[in-house]
């Protein structure tokens, strides 16, 4: 997979032929205001309200009386014995639409009413939190080849993890009105996502009053801080915490650019092929390009099949020291991180006893996939940046962690430390602990720099794109030191020898 900055190019001509930049907020000021219409081409706004009142009591009423019982996992196939509960099912965030979000969520190992409720979001736009996320990195299990395992660093050994498939048409999400899938943008997700939590929160209640954190990786950058702010400006009685975003893309121009100079300082590509990137094919220049002819420069083209060559199919660019798929059976089982988990969540989640066991259904598609086949995502989107909306968290006293796993070439740490640190001198925020490295165990586990005691900016060492793949132990110190409200371990817990 090339990532989200080769992906520009492939997605270019086909979402930018006219209006570059969206200049139109975000989010709406009022949750039911400004609410998308679909035509075949373009997005239009009418001023139309998904959450009517009825709705609203319509919603409550189904949620309500399907709980507990349908949504109870008593076991998943080959799955180890456990203590905790599991719950999956459906909530409709739209009557008339039939649209449906498909959730997972995990209650904490040990004395859940005391633990966080995290909310993970995925990334893509269109990669399913369930089967990215659940199953392949910080889920109760992790899926081999032979069946499930238990993870011994999973995230539910600290909180109560809730893992959505959003928006409608990702994972075992759906909506049977097709419409929904034209065109979605970061506004009409935002306003999914509220009404997911409004009406789980209602029917999980017990939990309503419990720390609640939202966290995701990639275009979760956007996701996160977007519901974050809507929840804010809604006044939603829900107990915010902080938000946590893993390689996050906060503005696609910063983020854009330093994905090539990564890939140029770990000697991923040529010398002259960075210099024609840069003269040729920066993104500014590229959208004066778009601008202009509606396509990319012969010349700019050229260079970015030169990169391709280069980077190589072969390289992971999520993590580039990382070895790809597939492995060699012989080989696999002498590997600490498996790189081909994410074939076997695949296979795992396609079973039918699978869906069963998860009260899920494939609708309007024929296989489960990990990044769904069917939506059309507006990539104007993708230049809205959301760091701001970071400031506005933090100066309502919302905690924000922005990590980074620093083999990541798609979304580089460079990119991310310097928005965040450009943020906090943007608020006026003093540094309350310096540049320094964290620890888990004996060993470095990253480099942190706090602003405020309110704003962190950590790297996690020896991880790609998504940092519990490669690292699941510091990524659960780390994140289990967030949830607690707690500075990353700053030494060894004993003093090392020489």
């Amino acid at each position: 997979m090339s990532g989200i900055a080769l992906l520009f190019f492939i997605f270019l001509p086909i979402y930018y032929p006219q209006n570059l930049v969206n200049n139109n907020p975000v989010l709406p000021t009022k949750p039911c205001q400004q609410q998308p219409s679909i035509t075949h081409k373009t997005l239009s706004t009418t001023t139309q309200c998904n959450m009517s009142a009825m709705n609203i009591f319509i919603l409550l009423f189904v949620s309500l009386v399907s709980y507990p019982v349908t949504d109870k996992v008593t076991s998943l196939p080959e799955q180890p014995p456990v203590q905790f509960k599991q719950h999956s099912g459906y909530i409709t965030v739209n009557v008339s639409h039939h649209r449906n979000l498909f959730y997972y969520f995990v209650e904490a190992e040990v004395d859940p009413p005391s633990k966080p409720v995290v909310l993970w979001l995925h990334g893509g736009p269109g990669c399913s939190a369930v089967g990215e996320a659940a199953f392949s990195q910080h889920g109760p299990f992790l899926v081999t080849s032979k069946g499930l395992i238990k993870n011994p660093n999973s995230w539910n050994r600290e909180a109560n993890m809730l893992y959505l498939d959003s928006p409608a048409g990702v994972g075992f999400s759906y909506s049977e009105n097709m419409s929904d899938y034209l065109f979605l943008n970061d506004a009409f997700a935002a306003r999914d996502h509220l009404a997911f939590l409004q009406l789980w929160f209602s029917k999980y209640s017990d939990f309503r009053t419990n720390d609640f954190f939202i966290a995701g990786e990639s275009y979760a950058g956007h996701f996160a801080p977007q519901l974050a702010h809507l929840i804010l400006q809604t006044k939603s009685e829900f107990n915010l915490k902080g938000i946590a975003i893993g390689n996050p893309l906060l503005e696609f121009d910063t983020d854009f650019n330093a994905s090539t100079d990564f890939l140029w300082q770990h000697g991923v590509i040529s010398e002259s092929t960075y210099e024609m990137l840069n003269n040729e094919c920066s993104y500014p220049t590229i959208k004066k390009q778009i601008r202009a002819t509606g396509e990319l420069s012969t010349s700019c083209a050229k260079v970015n099949l030169q990169m391709e060559t280069e980077i190589n199919a072969n390289t992971d660019t999520f993590d580039i020291l990382a070895d790809v798929c597939p492995v060699p059976p012989e080989t696999r089982a002498g590997v600490k991180t498996n790189v081909c988990i994410r074939d076997d969540s695949i296979a795992y989640l396609n079973r039918k006893d699978v869906r069963k066991a998860l009260h899920a259904k494939l609708v309007g598609v024929k296989a489960w996939s990990s990044c769904s086949p069917v939506l059309v995502y507006d990539f104007q989107n993708l230049e809205n940046p959301t760091i701001s909306l970071l400031g506005t968290l933090v100066k309502s006293g919302v905690r924000v962690l922005a990590y980074s796993g620093d083999q990541d070439s798609v979304i580089p740490f460079i990119g991310t430390r310097s928005l965040i640190n450009g943020l906090a001198k943007d608020l006026g925020l003093n540094v309350t602990r310096h540049h320094q490295v964290w620890f888990h165990g004996t060993q470095v586990a990253g480099w942190t720099q706090v602003y405020g005691d309110i704003l962190t900016f950590a790297t996690v060492r020896g991880a790609g794109h998504s940092t519990p793949l490669a690292q699941p132990e510091r990524s659960l110190e780390m994140m289990k030191a967030f949830w607690k409200g707690k500075p990353l371990p700053k030494r060894p817990p004993f003093p090392i020898k020489d």
